[in-house]
């Protein structure tokens, strides 16, 4: 077993000496775990397909799931991609640093293991001043996806990263909760309009005050195409040790619902969690027996950042079934209900 250290880094002023040594590490064909403004990273030198190896290896991933390349300066996306477009220059103009990969054409330098044999590469630049020295320290890019084992909630805390990856990665760098809470949108801007193929931080409403219409709707049978494409899109997420149930309606059926579904396991006998807004969780008094609200549903920012935290903390309380309350798809919501439905799979109520 790999003997993995933690090194505390002040989020807003890092110490260069950790940094630098974080960054040998990686050019030494080392793994990182460090923290962006979405969540925690697991960085390896992406142009090198030895060293991604090792990232599928850590992490459990299977190798025809592509991974995000994360860059320190716009510039660096000419290393990687063969044309940018001005309409690449005006989104990395208004959203980097920040939460949006964009899907390029890849230059043939590029590893396959990277983009899992595709012809396009997912870029972006983090917002987050640990994670934009690392790499630039490092001299490369850095291939990173997020630093948990496939098919866990994603780590929001370097103590998460320690749950999944212990003995797995060399270095995790804690540079303490991180900001937004969800992975990046991911844009594919080989499609016409662009495509949304993971919705985050940047939303629906953000890209097409730019681009004018972008497709966004995620259905079922659209499924087989979005996993050959997108960065994590071809297998399970956020799969959970315990039954989760999503319950999405009017706030009150809603509450009503889940009300009635906890009432059926609690006379089993069963310990039943409830996962809410602020506004209802005194609702659920005397008829769970956990109750934890993700913040105001006025407030989606608040929601996004402490989901995948309450998520794994659930499993800690020994519940034996979990309901979620759904939120409004509106702007930042649509990231957050599709990580919900992501965990909920097929347990998803509809209340009326």
């Amino acid at each position: 077993m790999k003997a993995t250290e933690i090194v505390k880094v002040d989020p807003n002023s890092p110490d260069i000496d950790e940094i630098k040594r974080a960054a040998a590490i990686i050019k030494a064909g080392g793994l990182v775990a460090f923290p962006t403004e979405t969540v925690y990273g697991l960085g390896a030198d992406g142009l090198k397909a030895d060293t991604v190896d090792k990232i599928f290896l850590a992490k459990g991933r299977p190798q025809d799931n592509p991974l995000i390349l994360h860059v320190a300066s716009p510039d660096d996306i000419l290393r990687v991609a063969t044309e940018v477009s001005p309409i690449v220059d005006k989104l990395v103009q208004l959203f980097w640093p920040g939460p949006l990969t964009l899907v390029l054409p890849k230059q043939s330098h590029v590893p396959d293991k990277v983009s899992a044999g595709l012809p396009t590469i997912g870029v972006r630049m983090p917002d987050n001043i640990i994670a934009l020295t690392l790499i630039a320290e490092s001299g490369t890019l850095l291939a990173a996806p997020s630093a948990n084992l496939s098919g866990r909630p994603s780590p929001t805390l370097a103590s998460h990263v320690a749950d999944d990856m212990w003995g797995k990665v060399d270095l995790i760098l804690d540079g303490g909760p991180t900001r937004l809470g969800v992975e990046s949108t991911v844009l594919d801007l080989m499609e016409d309009p662009p495509r949304i193929l993971r919705p985050g931080s940047v939303t629906r409403e953000e890209l097409e005050d730019v681009l004018g219409h972008v497709e966004a709707q995620i259905l079922k049978d659209e499924r087989p195409f979005l996993r050959q494409v997108r960065p994590g899109g071809k297998y399970p997420h956020y799969t959970l040790d315990i039954p989760f149930f999503l319950v999405e309606g009017e706030p009150q059926a809603v509450i009503r619902r889940i009300q009635e579904e906890a009432g059926k396991y609690r006379s089993q006998a069963k310990k039943v969690g409830v996962m809410c807004s602020e506004e209802s969780k005194g609702q659920y008094l005397g008829c769970a027996d956990v109750i934890r609200s993700l913040g105001s549903r006025h407030d989606m920012t608040q929601i996004a950042a402490g989901l995948y935290r309450t998520l794994r903390d659930f499993e800690t309380c020994n519940v034996h079934v979990l309901f979620a309350e759904g939120f409004s798809e509106r702007g930042l919501g649509f990231a957050v209900m599709n990580r919900l439905r992501e965990a909920a799979r097929s347990r998803i109520i509809y209340a009326c």
